[in-house]
């Protein structure tokens, strides 16, 4: 069963959910801020944003895809003994009622072989565990973020 809804700017979520054709619930996961931060071509681009669980029921966001990505992982910072670096993770769960910022620092996308530049809007795919999945058009930033940050993201 697919369920669609889609991100047409920043920061304001526009879109609503779309049910498939068999007419399937809303979708209960939500996405807000979503943004890439691209660097070089050569250099993986990040992506960011909150996924928002307005339901009754946990899910993990399982995969992610895009056209703009030689591949699309997930992937969270972490901090072993002073050392920071980044790990590839197979779920994120999001709770019930709850929500999960994918942010500089913790959980973000990793584009590899990125095929965006700033001013860009790419399509992003993720799947969830339940076999939903949610579309959304990413606004592409440069180095500094989206404009009126302070530090860069959302």
């Amino acid at each position: 069963m697919k369920r669609y809804a889609m991100l047409l700017t920043l920061p304001v979520l526009l879109g609503a959910a779309v049910p498939s054709p068999q007419q399937a619930p809303p979708l209960e996961i939500h996405a807000s801020h979503a943004w890439f931060r691209y660097l070089l071509s050569s250099v993986p681009a990040g992506g960011y944003m909150t996924l928002i669980n307005s339901g009754d029921t946990t899910t993990r966001l399982v995969k992610a895809s895009s056209p703009a990505c030689g591949a699309l992982m997930l992937h969270q910072s972490v901090n072993h003994g002073g050392a920071a670096t980044m790990e590839m993770v197979k779920s994120v769960t999001i709770p019930a009622h709850g929500s999960v910022g994918f942010a500089e620092g913790g959980y973000h996308l990793m584009c590899m072989e990125p095929r965006m530049k700033p001013g860009d809007k790419v399509g992003v795919t993720l799947g969830f565990d339940d076999g939903a999945t949610l579309m959304l058009l990413v606004p592409v930033y440069g180095p500094a973020g989206p404009p009126g940050t302070s530090s860069g993201g959302p």
